[in-house]
Parts: structure tokens; C-alpha cells; sequence
């Protein structure tokens, strides 16, 4: 039998963003790999929708490592305690692919050598959320061999403002944002509010993410059958 696949997000209450959600298990769902649920909204829904799963099931986090604070707050607070057959997957963090996407989405925002690159991460409060996010940075870096610092929306410091100030002090004249974000909502931030001269869209929707999901689930299906 095929685990399900549970895809695992905070929605918001965005209409904008739930839209988007809601899009991406779809889109999962079309290759007909296996059956998928998205368990999307506060932690007593998205518990509910675990408990009415039957059989095995795979929980993919729909969200990236540092990039969505709602989402990781929910995710743990979930309670697999007593549901027998399940395995819960860490959410996306520095995957090759994923920052070779971003690289590719900066070039097309106009991003030049030369400029700086501030990888704009959500924050969340664990310490290795925040490791997989200096690990991206330094992936892009190399990458685009070009100065990236981090910045954060919420949470932790600097901010993206303040990283941003800092490349420019630093020669640095135009700084572009890598949104680091799967899925937006209708209250993106304004790149001028930012400091910034433009800003990177969230990843999905991409086929990648489609494809880097779906790996993720063959890898819970593995550890099930193990």
C-alpha cells in the first residue's frame, strides 16, 4: 500500500495564500504518484485531516527550513503519538536544486556581478532552522560567487533592511532579495520598504518543488518500509 502523502502548512487565514496551498497538492497529486492530502490551517484542523487518514502516511512539510515561522510552529505541535504507520519528513532546506532555482530567479530580476543578495528568510525559534539558512546563503554565494547576507522578516536579527544597509556600506550599490519562501500570501513585502531593488518571487509555483516533494515522500515511504 502507498503512503499517503500529508502535505503540512499553516494557511494564514490568506485567501492568497491558501489559493497557492491548495494549487501545490494539486499539482502533486496530478503526477499519480501516490494519494496526497493537504493538511492545511491551525493545529486542531490540520490534526483532524491526520486522524481521518487511513493507513500509512508520509507528513511533508510544505514549507521551507527558516522560511515559515507559522509552519514550523504548527508542525510542532502536531501529535503523531498514537498514529501507528507515520513518518514526518524535515522540511526543504539547502538543496542543491533549490539554489541553483534561486540563483536563476535573481538573473532574471536583473541581479548583475557585483550586487548584493540578501537571502530573506521568515525565522522561526529553532537553532537548526537557522543553520539551513546560512548553509543556503553560502550555497548561493558560491554559486553566484557574490556577497549574500541574511536577513529576517520576523523573529531574528539583522533584519532584511539592515542586511541590506550593510551591502551597500559595504560597495554594494543595488541589492536584490531571494525571497526564501515556498509559498506566498497577499502581504508580500514591498522591496523599496526592504531597502531593496527588487525581490525574488516564492518558489512555487515551480516544478521543482513538485519534484522535490514527491523525492521527499519516496524517502518516508522507504523509512516506513524499512
Amino acid at each position: 500500500m502507498v503512503p499517503t502523502m500529508v502535505l503540512v502548512a499553516d494557511d494564514e487565514r490568506d485567501t492568497h495564500r491558501q489559493k497557492a496551498l491548495r494549487e501545490l497538492a494539486t499539482a502533486v497529486a496530478d503526477r499519480n504518484e501516490a494519494p496526497v492530502v493537504g493538511a492545511f490551517g491551525s493545529p486542531a484542523e490540520v490534526n483532524e485531516t491526520i486522524r481521518a487518514v487511513d493507513g500509512p502516511l508520509v507528513l511533508v512539510p510544505a514549507f521551507l527550513a527558516g522560511g515559515d515561522r507559522a509552519s514550523a510552529e504548527l508542525l510542532a505541535q502536531l501529535d503523531l503519538n498514537d498514529r501507528g504507520e507515520a513518518y514526518t519528513l524535515p522540511p526543504l532546506g539547502a538543496v542543491p536544486s533549490i539554489i541553483a532555482e534561486l540563483a536563476r530567479r535573481l538573473q532574471d530580476h536583473g541581479w548583475a556581478h557585483g550586487d548584493g543578495v540578501v537571502l530573506a528568510a521568515d525565522g522561526c525559534t529553532g537553532q537548526e532552522d537557522r543553520r539551513v539558512v546560512t548553509d543556503v546563503s553560502r550555497m548561493l554565494s558560491r554559486r553566484l560567487q557574490a556577497a549574500v547576507h541574511v536577513g529576517y522578516l520576523n523573529v531574528w536579527a539583522p533584519s532584511v533592511w539592515h542586511a541590506a544597509q550593510r551591502l551597500r556600506n559595504n560597495g554594494h550599490p543595488r541589492v536584490t532579495v531571494a525571497n526564501w519562501c515556498l509559498v506566498g500570501g497577499s502581504r508580500e513585502r514591498d522591496p523599496n520598504d526592504l531597502a531593496a531593488s527588487g525581490m525574488t518571487d516564492p518558489l512555487w509555483p515551480s516544478p521543482l518543488i513538485v519534484d522535490l516533494l514527491l523525492a521527499r515522500h519516496r524517502a518516508g515511504k522507504a523509512r516506513l518500509a524499512a
